[in-house]
């Protein structure tokens, strides 16, 4: 079995995450930038940050033998502190480095009128540097954060085959099925989904534009839930097509779109996406 976890924080995991998720099949991963569970004070702790995703994690998952990508953005918590506004001034130097894949997380927490802005502002950068987006919807007001998410994305002019709308449940999946957005899933140990919600969202809408991924963050959660997901999917009667479906082709196909998705040549799907083979350790600090 082969597994691409397309939303997973390996910051906040050990090496034995690594090592594990492995064994249950992970070969490819995206690590979209996030909160680090704390405010961060200067616009300097962001670049340390980017610097590591792509340069110190692809590095870390390569001992084995995992391809790890990932994307950049001001997240939408800390679009609130406007000690953050300058980071958007430096995106540009990263989203085009390898492995960077979408802008993401943006989005909303809160939807205040400062995520409204620095939303709007990384859709444009997505545009702008031919990137897909991953987007965020906030813990609370979730139904409402969708509405508002799908009429910005609108808004934008950004295709909406290239926008992944995340954490999505059973309710609010009824409101990106039609709008030709793919859709998202957490599954999570005690909040968001698991893995049994998961089958039957797949099974009354399909296995079409959905990505399921573990998100693994700084809290009780599962690197290995894709591969439970996977599991849990056969057990209901699923085939092992449509699990490599959802687990492995419908990742390639989103990040694909960014062009730079580095994958095995056994793993690669050939016609499925475009890939552009680049070294796994990428250097420290981006330049222009």
């Amino acid at each position: 079995m082969r597994i691409f976890d397309p939303h997973i924080h390996m910051t906040s995991r050990t090496t034995d995450d690594y090592e594990a998720m492995h064994a249950a099949g992970v070969h490819a991963l995206v690590e979209p930038a996030f909160w680090l569970g704390q405010p961060r004070t200067s616009v300097g702790s962001f670049l340390d940050y980017f610097d590591s995703l792509i340069g110190w994690e692809p590095f870390r998952a390569a001992q084995f033998g995992i391809r790890h990508h990932c994307t950049i953005a001001l997240n939408p918590k800390e679009a609130n502190d406007p000690r953050c506004a300058e980071v958007l001034q430096h995106l540009p130097r990263y989203l085009p480095k390898d492995g960077v894949v979408a802008v993401g997380e943006i989005g909303y927490d809160s939807m205040t009128p400062e995520e409204d802005e620095a939303f709007a502002a990384q859709l444009q950068l997505a545009l702008t540097h031919d990137l897909p987006a991953l987007v965020h919807t906030p813990h609370r007001d979730k139904a409402a954060g969708v509405d508002r998410t799908l009429a910005v994305v609108k808004e934008s002019g950004i295709a909406p085959e290239r926008v992944v709308v995340d954490h999505l449940n059973e309710v609010t999946v009824r409101q990106v099925v039609g709008s030709g957005c793919w859709m998202g899933f957490s599954i999570y140990p005690d909040t968001k989904m698991d893995e049994r919600r998961m089958v039957a969202v797949l099974r009354e809408f399909g296995t079409e534009r959905i990505l399921v991924n573990s998100a693994a963050d700084w809290g009780r959660s599962d690197p290995l839930k894709t591969r439970k997901t996977a599991d849990a999917m056969l057990a209901a009667g699923f085939t092992a097509d449509e699990v490599d479906t959802v687990l492995w082709r419908n990742p390639v196909a989103f990040y694909g779109q960014s062009g730079k998705l580095e994958l095995e040549d056994s793993d690669a799907p050939g016609a499925d996406a475009t890939y552009e083979g680049n070294s796994v350790l990428r250097g420290v600090r981006a330049e222009v």
